[in-house]
């Protein structure tokens, strides 16, 4: 396949010393810490000088945004974000910055703008993503595109999302298109496209027929790799030449206690144990597995995390600059952990069970608990849970969910999973 993966390649020869990298960079937040100068050092010596740049030991590598022939890095940082962070990202060539209106209550957007307002001859540096917030209209994605704006403080969007989170196709209407094409004209965005955690086969299928789509946000991880429909849905769109932006990547699934009888926990937490051990042994730890999984896929332009600390940065960097290729026994690994822990795992699938439960956005509820379970993040999680309509949520225990269960490719705990989510959320 053309631009895939390559499971075999391991060119030793082309590796960083991880060692003395992670030091390197460890050093580099630490002084920006310690300097309180944005992980830039100070010259004692002249007081007034500006600061000066810790060098990194290389830049991050780049690919083109499909058709856009627009360079970006690999690695996007998303997340609510710190000056810190900011500084330490540009030094280190993390200049794809991605944020969404609704991002931590639209303070990441806030932060950014806050950056490029004590900097603005930096925006010329970065390439800034946003998301519009599940519009209905063209008017409505005007509004929230010129809130963006505002806390932004650009005049202009490098790559807009705007229809977010798509879960059908059918959204992307004449009348998106023709606001699209005036946004470009009127110099407020560059490039076009949308963000989908749902149903992503069939929303990539059907942009890949459309000539107006330069990008598209979508969740891909090592466990996604395994979906054949989702293997045609990229590469339908990388030979049309969108670009594929990578999220989720690290596949989070949810963690159950032994109240679960849909799952045994020692054996999840065995495979858990195994996976470690193994990346550990390769030099790497699994989330820099994860990472490197995906931009193994030449298909896909660059991976957004969340990175919201120097430490994370530092992580996602070291994956993203080591040479190193993944074998097959390490795809193995993978593949097999990723089988043993599937029931945990939402994949998004939400025209399979949400037919089967009365149009409950089981999905949505997943992602919601998903932030609170797996990644921590209560006050995401609560923000994405409220955005589910009062009347649907106040209904979510009254459902039979034994069919959707049944549909369920993964054999999630669905009724289990829905409960959990009231009791903690609601």
């Amino acid at each position: 396949m053309t631009g895939g993966i390559d499971i075999m390649a391991n060119k030793p020869d082309n590796k960083i010393n991880r060692r003395n990298f992670l030091r390197t960079a460890g050093l580099a937040g630490v002084a920006g810490v310690i300097a309180g100068t944005n992980a830039r050092g100070a010259d004692t010596n002249e007081p007034n000088a500006p600061p000066k740049p810790l060098m990194p030991v290389q830049k991050m590598p780049r690919r083109k945004l499909g058709k856009t022939g627009v360079e970006v890095p690999i690695l996007a940082l998303g997340g609510i974000g710190e000056q810190v962070v900011f500084r330490q990202a540009l030094d280190w060539g993390v200049t794809q910055w991605d944020t969404a209106l609704v991002a931590g209550g639209g303070n990441s957007e806030i932060a950014i703008g806050q950056f490029f307002a004590k900097n603005p001859d930096l925006r010329k540096d970065i390439f800034l993503v946003t998301k519009e917030s599940k519009s209905k209209t063209a008017d409505d994605i005007e509004k929230c595109l010129q809130t963006s704006l505002k806390r932004l403080n650009t005049s202009y969007i490098d790559f807009y999302c705007g229809v977010y989170m798509i879960s059908d196709p059918d959204v992307l209407t004449d009348e998106v298109k023709k606001w699209a094409e005036g946004a470009k004209k009127r110099g407020v965005i560059k490039y076009f496209g949308f963000s989908t955690h749902q149903n992503m086969p069939q929303c990539l299928q059907a942009a890949s027929k459309l000539d107006w789509i330069d990008a598209i946000q979508t969740s891909y991880n090592f466990r996604l790799m395994q979906d054949s429909q989702m293997q045609d849905a990229i590469e339908a769109c990388y030979k049309a030449g969108i670009g594929i932006i990578a999220m989720k990547t690290q596949g989070m699934r949810q963690r159950r206690g032994p109240a679960d009888t849909n799952a045994d926990p020692n054996a999840e937490a065995e495979a858990d144990r195994k996976m470690l051990a193994h990346f550990l042994q390769r030099g790497f730890t699994e989330g820099q597995a994860k990472i490197k999984a995906v931009l193994q896929d030449e298909r896909i332009s660059s991976v957004c995390s969340a990175m919201n600390s120097t430490a994370m940065l530092m992580t996602n960097i070291a994956a993203a600059l080591d040479k190193t290729k993944l074998e097959a026994a390490d795809w193995e690994v993978l593949r097999q952990y990723a089988l043993e822990t599937c029931s945990g795992y939402c994949a998004g699938c939400a025209h399979i069970c949400e037919q089967a439960a009365a149009g409950v956005p089981i999905s949505d509820v997943m992602r919601a608990l998903m932030y609170h379970n797996s990644y921590g993040d209560k006050a995401q999680a609560r923000q994405v849970f409220a955005e589910i309509p009062a009347q649907t949520r106040q209904r979510l225990l009254s459902v039979d969910y034994t069919a959707a269960e049944s549909r369920c490719p993964n054999r999630m705990p669905i009724a289990r999973l829905m409960a959990d989510a009231v009791n903690k959320l609601a």
